[in-house]
This record gives structure tokens, sequence and C-alpha cells, in this order.
């Protein structure tokens, strides 16, 4: 993947308003929405999120910056001195974790609650694990195992039940009220199609069985964390969605019937006469899907004057401030 400053344009001392500044434009430019009949779309706007993913996290940026992650947010492994000492490639999941997981088998979808820490081991990023014991202990070499003196092999199966293997990946907001199915690139070059079901929140879990590290008791899993990526018009406030709704003058004064985007289908929303911009307009049902029922769609007027300077209107309205003139901010 790209270095996140290319993908976004920037220079490496950009600030915070810098990125969203251009992850806004460029989201617009390339979302898939707006460029359908181009197959490659949905792969830069993907490039596009994980790129803002870590720049917009000041945690994240950093340690990019120093080098401890790569351009997909992965650990980079700088050597390993031993059990006791060193850098560590990748923490698994703490003894307090909780997860909300989604596990996918034969019987489909099922969620769990499972807490972390303990049983079968962590994560350990782009490594394997079998290559980190190499290091370890001196390399793969031949002869007894673990021998005095002699170089040793190790197997997965030399230690019992596989672990299990951390992931994320981003998603749009549409893909995750609507469901989809994406394949997921794994650390260890190993390529799997994700289902994400409708209805998912940002920082939950799906857990793929056995395609974690193998062992000799069987692999673990591989549990993917579901980023939301943000989107070009729509917020997510909890299950309800908000969105700005853009009307001309005349469709303010005189009232309007307007197409309103929606997370499945644009509907038709009636403008009444005299509408102020800032009022919101609640489609119920128009939201996400969430445990508790699908949630609203609020969509807040905005008032447009045309894109260039009419002498028709900029006489009306001067006609208008000295025959018909009104104060809005009077009770400020």
């Amino acid at each position: 993947m790209r270095d996140p400053y290319e993908v976004l344009g920037l220079d490496r001392k950009a600030g915070a308003a810098d990125i969203k500044s251009a992850y806004r434009r460029l989201a617009k430019k390339l979302h898939p929405d707006a460029n359908k009949n181009d197959p490659k779309a949905a792969a830069r706007f993907a490039e596009l999120n994980a790129a803002h993913e870590i720049l917009a996290e000041e945690d994240k940026r950093k340690a990019y910056d120093r080098g401890e992650i790569d351009a997909e947010g992965k650990p980079r492994f700088h050597g390993y001195e031993g059990f006791s000492g060193g850098a560590r490639p990748g923490a698994g999941f703490g003894p307090d974790a909780h997860f909300e997981s989604f596990s996918f088998g034969p019987e489909g979808f099922t969620r769990t609650t499972r807490r972390g820490g303990g049983g079968r081991g962590g994560n350990f990023g782009g490594s394997g694990f079998e290559d980190i014991l190499r290091q370890a202990f001196g390399g793969a070499g031949t002869g007894a195992r673990g021998g005095r003196g002699s170089s040793s092999t190790f197997e997965p199966e030399d230690f019992g039940v596989g672990a299990d293997v951390q992931a994320e990946m981003s998603v749009s907001l549409l893909d995750a009220a609507n469901g989809s199915t994406q394949r997921l690139h794994l650390p260890n070059g190993k390529d799997v199609d994700v289902k994400v079901p409708a209805g998912i929140s940002d920082g939950q879990h799906i857990r793929l069985k056995g395609q974690g590290m193998a062992g000799q008791g069987g692999a673990g899993d591989l549990l993917i964390t579901v980023n939301i990526a943000p989107h070009p018009i729509f917020t997510l406030e909890g299950a309800d969605v908000r969105v700005d709704l853009p009307i001309t003058l005349y469709e303010a004064a005189l009232g309007a019937k307007v197409r309103v985007p929606t997370l499945d289908k644009p509907v038709e929303l009636t403008i009444p006469p005299w509408t102020n911009s800032g009022r919101t307009f609640r489609l119920k049902g128009k939201g996400f899907p969430a445990k508790a029922g699908r949630g609203d769609l609020l969509a807040t007027i905005r008032i447009m004057l045309p894109e260039r300077g009419d002498a028709e209107l900029e006489a009306l309205m001067k006609k208008w401030q000295g025959d018909k003139r009104y104060d809005p901010r009077k009770d400020m």
C-alpha cells in the first residue's frame, strides 16, 4: 500500500485540518457511487480510507512516522530479544477485554460476547509465529529438537492449539448498513472472503473459525475488527443518520418536492413554503439498522444561492431591502 501522505497528497507537516479537508475532497471524488463505471473505484476508495484512518488518529500517525507500523497499520517487526525482552511485534487481547463477535459457520451468523486473554495465543502482526521463534533461537536448522548447542526447528504443531489472529478491515457506511462480502488480505499472504452482516456497528468483531494460526489441536480463529469509514454526505449518530439537504431559494419560499438520498434508495420529501435554512426533517425508519430497530434520517435544510451572481435577483433583493425590511436577529 502507498504512503498515506502520498494517498492524501499531503506534506508530512500537514495539520489535522489539512488532513480532514484533503480527505473530504478526495472522498467525494473517489467514492464508488460517483465512479460506478470504474472497476478500480472501490479499491482506490478503500486505500483512501485506510490512509485517513492512520493520519487522522494522532497515536497511529506518530507510530507510522516513527516506523512502528506500516501503511496498512500493521506492526513492523524490528527483531526479537528472546522471550523476556525486546519489542513485541503485536499485542494480543488483554484479560479484561470483552468482544461482541459475529461467528460464521454452517449455522450462519451468531453473536457472542467473549472475554479476552488466556487460552490460545495472541496476535503476532505480519511475521509468522514460527519465524519469530526461529529468530529467537538462532534460526532454522536440523538436528535434535531443543538440544543444547544445536539449532532447533519449530513448527506451529509443537505448541498445541493454534493462536487466534487479529486483523482490521474498513467498510463503507452503505456496506455496513446493507451488508456485503469483501475480500481481506491477511499478513500471511492469504486472502479470505468476509461476509459483513447488515447493521454491524463500528468497532464490532467478526470471528472466522479455523482461519487463524495452525496448531496440533487445530487452527485458531481470525478476529476481524470492523471500522466504518466516514461517508462524504452522511453522518452516523447512533442509529440515526444526518444529512445536509441543499435547496434553492425559490424552493424554500414557494415549497417543493425534493429527492433525498438515504442509505437504501432516494425518497421524496415535501418542503413546505417559507422553510428556513437549518430546519430539520425526520424521515422515520430511513436511518441505520440497529438491535432496537432501524433509526431515522435527519435531513437539515441548507438554502443555497446561485453559484454566480444574478442581476435580477440582486435588483429584487435591493427592492426588498428598501420596501420590506425585516430583522431575523431581533431576539438575539
